[in-house]
Order: C-alpha cells, then sequence, then structure tokens
C-alpha cells in the first residue's frame, strides 16, 4: 500500500542528538562552575541516560524520575554536588536546543517530500527541548504536525501514544503511514505496537537483531524517497 504519511524520530534521526547532547551538558558545566568536563565524562553520563530512558519506554519508571536521577546518579558519580541537579536539568532542556546538528541529508529530505506525503514528528524528548529544536532546525515548519508524548501522556513505543496520534490523524491514516527512526526499542517497537510499517533508520550498518518486525532499512535518509515513491 502507498505510504501517506512518514512519522519521524527527531533525535539521532533527523537531529544529531549526541552533538548537541555534549555541547549542551559541557556549556553547562562551566555556567555552574563544576569545572572542565571531558568527553569521557560526557559518555558515562550518556550511558546513565540512555538506561533511564530505556526504562522509561519499558514503563517502568515514570518521566519525571528519569529526567531527575540522570544528573543526581551521574553527579555522584563523578563527585560533583547532586544538589545542583534539578538546577542542572532545568537549563538542560533549554540548552539541548541550542546545538543544531542535522543528521546526514535530513533537511534536504524532509524537504523534498513534502507535497508528496504528510510528515510527522513522533517524539519522546520534553516539550522544552523538541521546541526549540524544531524551531531553530527549521524542521518544525516543514512538518505536518507535531507529537510530543510529554504532551500525549504517554511514551513510544506504547500502543497508547500511537493510538493518541491516530486518534488525530484519523484512524484511516494508520494503514498508510510509516515510522522512521533509528531507535529499535522506541520506534520500530513503536510500529510494531502501532501496527504500522516500520522504517529503521541504520546509518553505521549494524545487523538487524531477532525480535524486531523491520520492513524497510535504510543507511541514507535520502532512500526514504524511493520508498515512498
Amino acid at each position: 500500500m502507498k505510504i501517506s504519511s512518514v512519522l519521524w524520530d527527531v533525535d539521532g534521526t533527523l537531529l544529531d542528538f549526541k552533538a548537541a547532547e555534549s555541547a549542551a551538558v559541557k556549556s553547562l558545566f562551566a555556567e555552574f562552575g563544576m569545572g572542565s568536563c571531558t568527553d569521557e565524562m560526557v559518555r558515562r553520563y550518556s550511558v546513565i541516560n540512555d538506561g533511564l530512558w530505556k526504562q522509561l519506554e519499558r514503563g517502568e519508571i515514570a518521566r519525571p524520575e528519569a529526567l531527575s536521577r540522570r544528573f543526581e546518579i551521574f553527579f555522584a558519580e563523578i563527585g560533583a554536588d547532586p544538589g545542583l541537579a534539578e538546577a542542572f536539568n532545568q537549563k538542560y532542556q533549554h540548552r539541548l536546543g541550542d546545538t543544531i546538528v542535522p543528521k546526514g541529508n535530513s533537511l534536504e529530505t524532509v524537504r523534498a517530500l513534502r507535497g508528496k506525503v504528510r510528515q510527522y514528528v513522533v517524539s519522546n524528548g520534553t516539550v522544552t527541548a523538541q521546541s526549540k529544536k524544531l524551531r531553530l532546525s527549521g524542521l518544525g515548519e516543514l512538518m505536518d504536525g507535531v507529537f510530543l508524548s510529554e504532551q500525549l501522556g504517554a511514551e513510544k513505543p506504547s500502543r497508547a501514544f500511537f493510538d493518541a496520534v491516530f486518534q488525530s490523524l484519523g484512524e484511516d491514516c494508520r494503514h498508510t503511514s510509516m515510522i522512521v527512526g533509528d531507535s529499535l526499542t522506541s520506534d520500530i517497537q513503536g510500529g510494531m505496537n502501532a501496527g504500522i510499517r516500520t522504517c529503521w533508520y541504520n546509518p553505521d550498518g549494524l545487523p538487524a537483531p531477532e525480535g524486531y518486525r523491520i520492513d524497510e532499512q535504510i543507511r541514507d535518509l535520502r532512500q526514504i524517497l524511493a520508498l515512498v515513491g
């Protein structure tokens, strides 16, 4: 069946999240007078953050807990004051949107799809961070709609998240939609739970693990143009 709607993940798919993450953490270390933040420290934070977001995806913890605990755990590990975690996290949400690094040919691809299919953002990122990213990158004005889990009250990959999306778009849209994302646990599993077509953005050519229904796999975002025909 012809694809009429593309549901885009943002972080790691359209935008380079790791670049924004590193820039945000390092700049806030300087602002809070916490000394130098090394690449290794950023990598350690990233591991902690990724682990908590995976727990959030699985429904094991709530969003406020994931957001607050990540810096508490990180600061405790590096010997910084965990009492700074809440204030640091609040500023981090805004700072994340300051560094815009498109992934591959994301902007060109989204522009090329305009008029051919409808395009929507589906993201677990916070409203504060994602709204700023979409505005500064120009992606927001290219989309036909934005769906953020914080506003929907459900996280990807839950069926509830996608039910809320298609309640807005119309149930018929479910049969002609495809989700495109880099995360197997969030985007691909989400597409499976929603009963829609899945496209794994896999720029590094990693082997596909068992247990996922990957309908399409791409290493270059421009390949989407041929998939939606």
